[in-house]
């Protein structure tokens, strides 16, 4: 009996024990708490970033910025770090248990979840399934955009068609090409640069909700940074450095996602964009040498894999050009250096020495990259004016004799190479070169800006010769005629050239740099007074220079 009871007081020690435990587990699993959200950089979605809870766990953000952390009732923080900066969001007074968090910039609008399909009220549901439904809120609002779209009446149309971009996401592809163009319209006509950046936002935010529901990831993301770089550098825009690092960045980033994800789908100006982007980010110093290079093979490889591909004759015309635009942008990038060129090129020139071809394209090469100055580059100019007396060989002449400082021959190879030159494209760049080097050679002003001019013509948004007659205006403005107000206001006409190059990403660095130098030399609010301008009035700089501009402080 004694056992019994003994054994009796075990079991229920036992039990005890057990019971105790339960409740210890129970009583912690009613104080266990599961804290979520999402962090954002910029507006977007953040990777990479450790999100730890105070008493409770950690975890690191992927592509999508979600997170979800154990905690308890007495949580009183979440700490986010990415690399060496943490910032902390105090929760201790806060109610529920889902907190986006801005680790950079702000949170989206609320109005932005709803349009992504995070609001109950979203219907997923083809065109087709919603005419058969007789769904008749999307056929009235539908039918309603659909009619003022037509008449391009926008304004009308936004509010019926942000009801069903908003409602119905996945009803047509139409509502993000519509919506598309209809941003673009409110961007060119906005009023301000805060409603320019408002509207540009929106169109961002089309092409990544169609991304979502139509997917085609690889095309979307080549329009979209199309237009992001489109409109964030276009003419008139002021851009400081960090916003233009900033601006080139998203859209280096986005073009590199184009290509990663469309493969030889991709478009060609996307590679294009992709080349520029990334010889701007080496010149600000944001990506190596290395990284250029590879963006150049990348760029190749595919060109290639493209031309193999096809068979129609206007394409296979637009990869040519393509090709030779990405190898002048990589050429003129720096990340080519002469060293790494000449060793490539010196044992194929002396297998290919008679082949006019190979010779062209490898002084092209060469002189893009200012690898002129070579024995290389001098030796095959020789050959190739041997071989075919033509207006690139007279300009490759031009150019070894520029370099020899012999101006009279430089001057008589480049007038040669212009009168026999078909091809436009580079005929403007013979154009736009003779009127450097007359600049630089001889201060040969107004000679210089009609050769610029003639490159214009042929090519309008040639930024290299804007930025050219903007730096003749300023030469000019130390011997032109009148008092000071007079030279001073040929600063006006600078900045213009500068602003008009600075819409072009292979000029958008430079170009930015000096409008900044030169706004300084803009005439001041007091002598305008009393010469009864007005800011935004036009005003006529006169002389030789003869141009027009506007009045600004």
């Amino acid at each position: 009996m004694i056992k019994i009871n003994k054994t009796m007081k075990a079991v229920f020690r036992i039990a005890l024990l057990i019971t105790s435990l339960g409740l210890v587990f129970a009583s912690n699993l009613q104080a266990q708490r599961m804290i979520s959200g999402t962090v954002y950089r910029d507006g977007e979605p953040a990777a990479g970033i450790n999100v730890e809870a105070h008493r409770g766990s950690s975890m690191m953000t992927s592509f999508d910025g979600k997170y979800k952390v154990e905690a308890d009732e007495k949580t009183k923080w979440i700490k986010f770090t990415y690399i060496n900066e943490s910032k902390r969001l105090d929760i201790e007074d806060k109610t529920g248990d889902v907190f986006d968090f801005p680790f950079e910039g702000e949170l989206p609008s609320a109005g932005e979840g709803e349009e992504e399909g995070e609001s109950s009220d979203v219907i997923l549901k083809s065109i087709k399934e919603l005419i058969q439904d007789q769904d008749r809120d999307f056929m009235n609002e539908w039918s309603l955009y659909d009619q003022f779209y037509k008449q391009e009446n926008f304004e009308s149309a936004l509010p019926h068609w942000r009801k069903i971009y908003a409602r119905y996401p996945k009803s047509t592809l139409n509502i993000y090409i519509h919506g598309a163009n209809m941003f673009e319209k409110f961007i060119e006509k906005s009023d301000s640069p805060e409603k320019k950046n408002e509207n540009i936002n929106e169109l961002m935010k089309i092409y990544d909700k169609r991304v979502k529901y139509f997917n085609e990831k690889g095309f979307v993301l080549g329009r979209k940074a199309t237009a992001w770089l489109k409109y964030k550098l276009e003419n008139g825009r002021e851009l400081e450095n960090g916003e233009l690092k900033e601006t080139l960045t998203k859209g280096y980033d986005w073009t590199n996602e184009s290509i990663a994800e469309g493969g030889s789908k991709t478009e060609l100006p996307v590679l294009v964009l992709f080349m520029q982007t990334s010889r701007s980010l080496f010149k600000l110093g944001e990506i190596p040498k290395e990284t250029v290079v590879k963006n150049y093979d990348i760029c190749n490889n595919l060109l290639n894999t493209i031309q193999a591909e096809t068979e129609e004759e206007s394409k296979l015309s637009d990869i040519e050009k393509v090709k030779v635009a990405i190898e002048e942008i990589f050429s003129k990038s720096g990340a080519a250096d002469c060293e790494a060129l000449v060793n490539i090129f010196t044992p194929q020139f002396d297998e290919n020495k008679d082949d006019i071809d190979f010779i062209k394209n490898m002084l092209r090469r060469l002189g893009n990259a200012n690898c002129d100055e070579t024995p290389l580059f001098s030796d095959a100019t020789e050959r190739l004016y041997e071989l075919d007396p033509s207006a690139e060989a007279a300009y490759n002449m031009a150019r070894r004799n520029v370099k020899s400082n012999d101006t009279e021959r430089a001057k008589k190879y480049y007038q040669q190479a212009m009168e026999q030159e078909t091809d436009k494209e580079l005929l403007a760049k013979y154009y736009y070169e003779y009127g450097l080097f007359i600049f630089a050679k001889e201060h040969a002003l107004q000679e210089a800006r009609s050769y610029a001019r003639k490159a214009l013509d042929i090519k309008s948004n040639y930024c290299e010769a804007l930025m050219l007659i903007g730096e003749i205006y300023v030469a000019a403005s130390h011997s032109f005629g009148g008092d000071d107000f007079e030279k001073a206001s040929i600063f006006w006409l600078v900045v213009d050239y500068f602003e008009r190059a600075r819409s072009n990403p292979d000029c958008a660095v430079d170009a930015s740099t000096k409008i900044r130098d030169y706004r300084k030399y803009f005439p001041n609010k007091e002598e305008a007074f009393f010469r009864s301008l007005q800011e935004g009035k036009t005003y006529k700089v006169g002389g030789w220079i003869n141009e027009s501009t506007k009045v600004r402080f």
